[in-house]
């Protein structure tokens, strides 16, 4: 499985790697973090494309191999990568949003924290 993240208004980084799979991909609508809270909160996520009139597309969670970690649960969404917002905001996914933010993907040692589509 490779993930490839173009450098893009949602995500300044860009990104290319080649993974293992270790498991089927299942589509993902919540992740939680840690960033900003230790304790962790819950966000909403999708994936980010290249399509202008609709850049939101799905996320998906993989169980895969990374050499540095063992197995992980990969996040990956679009050609642009992952765009998070919170739980409590109720508004459109929107570059221009202040609530809202990017990232080429995320590697969870656990999908206790993430909440499937399925």
């Amino acid at each position: 499985m490779i993930i490839e993240v173009e450098s893009n208004d949602n995500c300044e980084t860009s990104f290319f790697a080649r993974f293992k799979e270790a498991g089927p991909a299942r589509p993902v609508v919540q992740v939680k973090l840690y960033d900003r809270n230790p304790a962790g909160e819950w966000y909403w996520i999708t994936g980010w494309s290249d399509a202008a009139q609709t850049p939101a597309c799905q996320a998906y969670a993989q169980l895969a191999e990374d050499s540095g970690a063992g197995l992980t649960h990969l996040v990956y969404g679009g050609i642009y990568g992952l765009r998070f917002k919170p739980m409590n905001i109720e508004e459109a996914w929107d570059l221009a949003s202040p609530h809202q933010w990017g990232e080429a993907y995320l590697s969870l040692a656990s999908d206790r924290d993430l909440r499937y589509a399925d």
